[in-house]
Order: structure tokens, then C-alpha cells, then sequence
């Protein structure tokens, strides 16, 4: 064939070609920017009862520009943070995905394990390479996330980057495939992370940390945004079921930073001054990474940890949970104002949610005639073993009470040929008869028992028999496990620990609400719906279609 036909004829199937795959990347339109927001322990109401005081670009924004699913509830128990991050990003639960908590009781060999430890990393960024702090990775989870089905659908292309105050709040989320995830030392007040994602960190995170915003925040003192007399939606100050921080003589504004700083490093988490510093962080992620900066699909996690902080120490009537949503409100604005700059409005899709919501505190309850009452797990533990040790002659047969389960010494249960069924019978008739529990279940019979839904499905949706403790306790409404009696927890199935707020906004999502039940595990695949992308391995929610533009 003569030279110039030929070249023609390779040219032709050249454009061709080229042709094709421009039609197939016209045709999979995906946003620039995906950013999931978790907002630790805010329930539901949060969104409305501070409404009054919100500004326009925060919280209003995503209720005005996006889709509230105004009826959005855990589906598993312990609603904890582990849990609840696992669960948004994976649309899984521990019973697939293997985070059965914070942290856990090896059945098998009765070893303490914290969710995302791992002993063969080392720190990055921390002040020293073994340094517990930066010994982290996503090892323990066993499921994949939405965000690697993002990396496996784009041949790895993206850039996936998760942050948080809280290492387990920026590991899970990113999954096995990130580009990074970075949480925060508190020895340093540096954000770090491990030799599982790098060897160093980038210069932009240097640079970002020798700025040492933290001992700036400290120094000033946290008072109200505005006068106190006006916070209308919160209990007075000063309250005794208000916590102290360390070093200060009352619960009550103004609170010395510096001071309480000095004593002890973790007090910064406990300020709103977390979430801005988070926030302030994320930036510098999206302008390091140009995440949402090219023809590829990104997608940044983001926890603002410090609500949760708060909320433990004093409580969600407090005076300051109302001043630190009012803060995160406007640094919200900010974030978001900085999306449209830098990412273009309408190329991002931004979801907010939660992992878990938080009950009020005990001696507020009680204050306004609501039964409510504390449960020490170390003491019911201890009686436990008392009736036990009696029963079969050997003591120590309860190994922990946490989670609300029961973890047994299996080991001297198993050296002394015990029967354990016999032993669960014993426990679980005596569980029973103590003040606030509800139900003492023995999860090897929870298909039998007399137990109400939805009750007997979350139990069994995070029942991870190598992790979870043979016995599952549902203490009474009102009731939750402390070891003091100051401030707030959560981990139950009441709906003030598992109605969270969903919105999504941006790319792909049409404005309105429903009321119609959805479940934390539709995150996942709602965001693998918008993306047309694979679902994550171990996901059992489906999408929320009605958030979907057509």
C-alpha cells in the first residue's frame, strides 16, 4: 500500500479511537469534588433547635439548596464513633465490616484492640516515629469504602484524602486506598500520620503545622459569640452534670485555655476552635492535593470532631454545644464559600451527616421529671463476677462489660473444662434483675429470645462474633454507660443516639426533603449511584433515589 493511504488509514483509526474514549468520558459525568462531612454526635434537632441563629451559607444552605432525609436512623448497635464512620463510608455494619466499636476485646485470644491500631507502621509527622499517636492504619476493617470503589473505578487516578481530630475519624473513612488520611497529635498539636500512607509529609502539611494554630487558639480564652442571656436554647450555666476543664474552678464561661492547655494538651478538642482548625486544614488538603482541580474525581472526608468533645464534657444543654454549632455554622459558610471559589458551584456534591446523635445528660433529665439514671459497667461487671465466681466456683469469669456487651475470660473457661452456656444462663438471669437494663441478650440465642424490634435487628446487624461480647445489654431510655457523672454519651438504640441529619447538596442533587426511613448504610450507595460506580464490598443499604436529580 502506497505510504500516504496508509498514514490516512492510521490517522483515521487514531482520531477514532481517541474519539471513543472522549464520547465515553462525556458520558460518565461525575462531579470534580465529592466531601463527606461528619459532624460528630450531632442529632437531628440540632439542625432546627439553634435554626433561629444560623446564618445563611451554613447549615440554612444545605437545607435551602439541598436534599434533607429528615428521617435518617442507625441500624446497628453501639452507635459509636468507630461505628458510625465505618458505617457512613462503607454501607456496611460490624457485622460484615469488622468494626464492632471504638475498640474491642479479641474473642479468640481476650487481646485489648483499639480499631484502627497497628504495630507495623510507624508515625509520620509525629515527634517520634514509634509514637502510639501516628501507629494507625485501616488494617481492622474489613470491608472496602466508598471511597476505594472510587480509586478501583478510576484505575486509582483520584485522590482520596480524609481528616479529622480523631485518628479513627480520618483512617476510616479514606479506606485502604487513600492518597492520605491526617489526624492530630496532641503532644504536638501537629496533624500527622503513618507510614501506611507515606514515608513524609507533603511540604504544604509542613508548612500548615509550623503556622502552630493550636497554641494560637489556646491563648485566648473560649467566651460566648454572643451574650449569654441570649443563649434561649440552652440550660443556664454553670450546672453540676456540666464537666470541668482541667485546671478550671467551675464549668462556666469564660474558660482559660492557656491555662487548661498547659495541664493537658487534648483540652484544644474540647473548644469549637477544633472544628475551625479542621476546617481551616481542609483547605490547605484541597489547594495541596488540587483536589476537584482536574478531569478526575476527587473525594476529601471530613470529620469536625469537636462537637463531640463538647457535647461528653457538658452536655448537649449546655450553653456551650449551642455556642459551638453556632461557630461551626459560620465556619461551614466559609468552607463552603471557598468551594464555590476554588472547585466551581454546582461541580462539587457535598453530604453532611453524623455518626451517632447523644442523650441528655442524666441530671438534666432528672431535673424535668424524665427517667434517666447513670450505668457503671465496671461495678455491674464486678457484682457479675461476684455471682459467677459463687455459681462455678472460679473468679474472675467476666473478662470487661464495654460496648454494653459482656466479654468472658474464655481462656480460664476453656482451661477449666466450664460449661458456658451455663455460665451465660446464670449472667444473663441475673443481668436482668439489675436497675436499667432492659434486655440481657445472649447473641448466640437472639433469634429466639422475646426481644423487640428494631431492637433485635440492631443487635444482630453489629454482633461480629470474633469482636463483640457474648451478651448484648440494652439499658432503659435515658440510661448510659459513664464511668462519672458529668456531661453526655451515646451507644444505645434510642432515637436521640440514632436520629442523625442527612443532606446532600451540589452535583447530581436535587433540592426537597423526605420523611421517608433511611438508614445510615444509604449513604454509600447513594454516593456510588451519583458516581456510577461500584458499591462497597460489604454494603447492605440501598440508594436514596428521591436525592437524585433524573
Amino acid at each position: 500500500m502506497p505510504r500516504k493511504p496508509l498514514l490516512c488509514s492510521i490517522l483515521f483509526f487514531v482520531f477514532l479511537i481517541a474519539g471513543c474514549q472522549l464520547k465515553r468520558r462525556s458520558v460518565v459525568r461525575r462531579p470534580r469534588l465529592v466531601v463527606g462531612i461528619v459532624v460528630d454526635q450531632m442529632r437531628w434537632d440540632y439542625l432546627y433547635r439553634y435554626a433561629d441563629r444560623y446564618g445563611e451559607g451554613g447549615f440554612r444552605r444545605l437545607l435551602r439548596n439541598g436534599f434533607s432525609c429528615d428521617n435518617t436512623l442507625i441500624n446497628y448497635l453501639p452507635a459509636f464513633t468507630a461505628v458510625g464512620h465505618t458505617c457512613i463510608f462503607t454501607g456496611s455494619v460490624p457485622a460484615f465490616s469488622g468494626i464492632a466499636g471504638n475498640d474491642w476485646v479479641e474473642q479468640g485470644t481476650g487481646q485489648r484492640m483499639y480499631c484502627t491500631d497497628d504495630s507495623a507502621v510507624l508515625a509520620v509527622g509525629a515527634e517520634s516515629a514509634g509514637s502510639k499517636e501516628g501507629k494507625m492504619s485501616p488494617r481492622n476493617l474489613l470491608v472496602s469504602t466508598i471511597t476505594d470503589e472510587l480509586m478501583l473505578a478510576e484505575n486509582f487516578r483520584s485522590r482520596v484524602v480524609g481528616i479529622s481530630l480523631k485518628d479513627r475519624a480520618a483512617i476510616l473513612p479514606a479506606g485502604h486506598t487513600p492518597t492520605a488520611a491526617y489526624w492530630l497529635a496532641d503532644s504536638s498539636g501537629h496533624f500527622i500520620t503513618s507510614s501506611y500512607y507515606m514515608s513524609s509529609l507533603p511540604a504544604f502539611v509542613d508548612s500548615f503545622n509550623r503556622r502552630e494554630l493550636v497554641k494560637q487558639f489556646v491563648s485566648k480564652p473560649w467566651n460566648t459569640l454572643y451574650p449569654k442571656s441570649s443563649y434561649v436554647q440552652s440550660d443556664v450555666d454553670d450546672e453540676p452534670y456540666e464537666g470541668k476543664f482541667r485546671g478550671d474552678s467551675t464549668p462556666a464561661f469564660p474558660h482559660n485555655l492557656d491555662s487548661s492547655y498547659k495541664v493537658a494538651k487534648s483540652s484544644f478538642r474540647y473548644t469549637p476552635d477544633g472544628n475551625t482548625l479542621t476546617l481551616d486544614f481542609a483547605r490547605a488538603c484541597i489547594d495541596g492535593y488540587q483536589l476537584g482541580q482536574r478531569d478526575i474525581t476527587d473525594f476529601l472526608t471530613i470529620n469536625c470532631a469537636s462537637t463531640d468533645y463538647v457535647g461528653h464534657q457538658f452536655g448537649i444543654n449546655s450553653i456551650e454545644i449551642e455556642d459551638t454549632y453556632l461557630r461551626l455554622d459560620r465556619d461551614l459558610a466559609t468552607f463552603f464559600d471557598y468551594l464555590d471559589e476554588k472547585i466551581g458551584q454546582g461541580e462539587y456534591m457535598v453530604f453532611l451527616t453524623a455518626d451517632h446523635g447523644a442523650a441528655h445528660a442524666v441530671g438534666y433529665s432528672q431535673n424535668h421529671d424524665i427517667p434517666a439514671d447513670y450505668w457503671n459497667p465496671g461495678v455491674v461487671a464486678e457484682g457479675l463476677n461476684d455471682v459467677l465466681g459463687h455459681a462455678f466456683q472460679t473468679p474472675g469469669l467476666v473478662d470487661t462489660i464495654s460496648n454494653y456487651q459482656v466479654t468472658f475470660c474464655m481462656k480460664t473457661i476453656r482451661d477449666k473444662k466450664l460449661d458456658f452456656n451455663a455460665i451465660k444462663k446464670v449472667a444473663v438471669e441475673w443481668l436482668r434483675q439489675q436497675p436499667g437494663i432492659t434486655y440481657a441478650i445472649d447473641m448466640e440465642k437472639v433469634g429466639e429470645l422475646p426481644v423487640a424490634e428494631p431492637v433485635r435487628s440492631m443487635v444482630t446487624n453489629g454482633y461480629y462474633s470474633k469482636r463483640s461480647g457474648a451478651i448484648q445489654l440494652i439499658p432503659n431510655a435515658g440510661w448510659f454507660e459513664t464511668h462519672g457523672k458529668t456531661g453526655t454519651s451515646h451507644g444505645t438504640w434510642n432515637p436521640y443516639d440514632t436520629h442523625i441529619p442527612l443532606i446532600f447538596m451540589g452535583w447530581g442533587i436535587r433540592q426537597g426533603h423526605t420523611n421517608e426511613q433511611v438508614h445510615l448504610t444509604d449513604i454509600a450507595p447513594t454516593v456510588a449511584a451519583l458516581l456510577r460506580i461500584q458499591m462497597p464490598n460489604g454494603c447492605v443499604g440501598k440508594p436514596i433515589v428521591g436525592a437524585l436529580k433524573k
